[in-house]
C-alpha cells in the first residue's frame, strides 16, 4: 500500500475527485486524470445497455474529447485490487507508458502506483 499522505498534492486531488465521483454517483468505480496542462477530467462507471465503460476509460474519453494531448497522471478508487488492461491501454494511448496510475480503494488509501506501460 502507498501512503497517501505521501503523495504530490495534485496526486492526492485527483485520488480525491475520483473517490467523490463514485460516491455522488452510486457506481462501481470513480476515476480522475490529470492532463498536461493540469486540468482535471472526472469520471464514474457507465452502465447502459448498448455502451459500457470503466470509470478510467470513461475519463480519459472525456479529455480526449476536451482537446487533451496527453496525461499526467490517472487515479482509479474501486473495490478491485486492480484495473484492467483495457483500462492501462487507454491511459497509455493519450499519456504514455510512463503514466503512472494510482488504484485507491473505497477508503480513497491508495493500494498500488501502477504505470500504464
Amino acid at each position: 500500500m502507498t501512503d497517501s499522505n505521501a503523495l504530490d498534492p495534485e496526486d492526492r486531488k485527483i485520488v480525491t475527485l475520483a473517490r467523490s465521483a463514485r460516491a455522488r454517483n452510486g457506481v462501481a468505480e470513480g476515476a480522475a486524470v490529470r492532463d498536461e496542462t493540469g486540468r482535471t477530467y472526472v469520471a464514474g462507471t457507465v452502465e447502459l445497455d448498448s455502451l459500457k465503460l470503466s470509470a478510467l476509460r470513461t475519463a480519459v474519453a472525456m479529455a480526449v474529447a476536451s482537446g487533451a494531448k496527453s496525461l499526467e497522471a490517472a487515479a482509479v478508487v474501486t473495490a478491485g485490487e486492480s484495473v484492467s488492461d483495457q483500462d492501462l491501454a487507454a491511459v497509455r494511448d493519450l499519456g504514455g507508458a510512463g503514466t503512472p496510475v494510482l488504484v485507491a480503494g473505497l477508503d480513497g488509501a491508495v493500494r498500488v502506483s501502477l504505470t500504464a506501460g
